[in-house]
């Protein structure tokens, strides 16, 4: 397929940021005065108000009209790609599926957006009990015993699970300063122990893509707290042995957490109860229907073992069935405490809510076989693409994933995936790379999930070949790209090393570069 066949050409807007565009003294909506009855019964409010809540200068907002800021905001929704406009597949491990709208209804009812985190218990029983009932849910998909919806996302579910893993052995009064990983599992997984003060052991896999159980017997002792792990891991190569890991682990005294963030293929399938695990977490915002939304509105759901659950994370939902009242549970004897303000993200869970009720346990294997039937196609056609290769595993089946090199290509045209990636925006499509550091070289990550057609999956991969042919055939063309896109080559990113250079934010740039904003004196 060439690009002159997709047809495609983004909407590009020379948009200002809508502080420039803003007009003194123009008006979207006029607000009526408040009538003299009313300010006599009001009284002056602002009095009220306690001095340090005040601010010493009026709010900078931008002044214009409301079809200005419909025209603005339309513009810049032109300049996006997304799930519901564009082939998702290159967004690899971050799991972007189809996000039914009706649970936008859902979670955008005033019924719902309108309530605020400190009423009473008994005015929000509605959400309590969605809270109360994914809970349910979720223990039957992993097999444990407990969750909770605190953690805002995976890394921050990761954080939760390396600070009970402290608790439980501070309890106990166990000295264990290691926690182990893989060096195929999600980079969190050895990047947020070591800000819990964990000494990080990685244990590297072999030429076949598999860790074998004896390098990790060399690692593993009485100072190993816990051993954390994804299974499939970024490569989308599934552990079969994964319980003789756990099993040793626990021969040693030690826990061990499973990161789930990727659970699409394995739902209803395999269970962290099963492969031996004492905790585990699910991503919300990934395989339970949410969108990832670069980097949120996120949940990580975290479940214990019975043994671990009086260290989670407060408050837990539970049911008073004499009362029949659902409640806030702060009463656990070892909780790590709050990681996140209230309940957590309610948007996201409630998506899960939905997406699971609809669906029912037959669905979500289904879910999972789909995935993997998926990925699986989209690996046989990846493979027949020129300069395109699938290190590890030579020949064996993935599950949810691949992680895929374009070394050969760049050996032989000097096309780098980087280029590639923007010639694919060219398309109307997306494409990731890898975390970094890159342990594939030149690497891209394709996840088709259970939403994509197998005609999507074949524009998809005619798109790469595509690619392919151009970069053997004119490859500085593609080294030139984008042309059809709203974003550009950047001559020069010098300035993303020098922090002094940073801004990210209107705000931001005004401060550092106009003194638009006076400095603060006194207190």
């Amino acid at each position: 397929m060439s690009n002159k066949e997709t047809g495609f050409h983004q909407a590009r807007w020379n948009e200002p940021v809508i502080y420039d565009l803003s007009s003194p003294g123009e008006r979207g909506i006029l607000v009526p005065e408040a009538e003299e009855a009313i300010k006599e019964s009001v009284g002056d409010a602002s009095s009220r108000v306690p001095e340090g809540m005040k601010r010493r200068r009026a709010a900078v907002l931008p002044e214009m009209g409301q079809s200005r800021v419909l025209q603005h905001y339309l513009r810049l929704a032109q300049e996006t790609l997304g799930r519901d406009l564009n082939i998702d597949v290159g967004q690899g491990t971050c799991t972007m599926k189809y996000n039914p709208p009706i649970n936008e209804v859902f979670v955008t009812t005033p019924k719902l957006s309108a309530l605020h985190p400190l009423q009473d218990e008994q005015t929000v029983q509605g959400v309590l009990e969605i809270y109360y009932k994914l809970d349910r849910f979720m223990r039957e998909i992993s097999g444990l015993d407990r969750f909770s919806f605190q953690p805002g996302g995976g890394s921050h579910a990761i954080y939760a699970m390396a600070s009970m893993v402290r608790a439980y052995f501070e309890e106990r009064g166990e000295e264990r300063d290691e926690i182990v990983t893989t060096l195929f599992s999600h980079p969190s997984d050895a990047a947020v122990p070591r800000l819990k003060g964990y000494k990080v052991i990685i244990v590297p896999a072999e030429e076949d893509g598999f860790v074998r159980l004896s390098s990790l017997e060399e690692v593993i002792s009485e100072r190993t707290a816990a051993l954390f792990i994804t299974n499939p891991e970024d490569t989308g190569i599934f552990n079969p042995n994964i319980r003789k890991f756990t099993d040793l682990v626990h021969s040693f005294g030690g826990l061990c957490g499973y990161d789930q963030a990727n659970a699409n293929g394995i739902l209803g399938i395999t269970r962290a109860r099963e492969a031996g695990f004492d905790m585990s977490f699910f991503n919300l915002h990934k395989t339970f229907s949410s969108p990832h939304g670069c980097g949120g509105p996120g949940s990580g759901a975290i479940g214990v073992t019975d043994e671990l659950a009086a260290f989670l994370p407060v408050p837990l939902v539970d049911h008073d069935e004499e009362a029949d009242r659902y409640f806030l549970n702060y009463d656990l004897p070892h909780t790590i405490g709050k990681v996140k303000d209230y309940y957590g993200v309610i948007p996201a869970v409630v998506r899960a809510y939905a997406w699971i009720m609809s669906l029912g346990a037959d669905g979500l294997r289904q879910v999972a076989r789909i995935a993997v039937l998926n990925n699986n196609y989209l690996l046989s056609k990846m493979r027949k693409i020129k300069g395109v290769e699938a290190p590890f595993a030579p020949g064996r089946h993935r599950l949810e994933q691949v992680r895929y090199s374009w070394q050969r290509l760049t050996e032989d045209t000097g096309v780098l995936t980087t280029d590639i990636q923007r010639r694919v925006a060219d398309y109307g499509g997306h494409y990731w790379m890898s975390h970094e550091p890159w342990v594939v070289p030149q690497p891209v990550t394709l996840e088709p999930t259970e939403s994509y057609s197998k005609t999507e999956l074949d524009k998809y991969a005619s798109i790469m070949e595509s690619i392919s042919k151009e970069a053997y055939e004119e490859p500085e063309m593609v080294k030139g790209s984008p042309y059809n896109s709203t974003i550009g080559k950047m001559a020069d990113h010098s300035y993303l090393d020098d922090p002094q250079k940073w801004a990210i934010t209107w705000r931001a740039y005004k401060k550092k570069y106009s003194g638009y904003f006076e400095p603060r004196t006194g207190d």
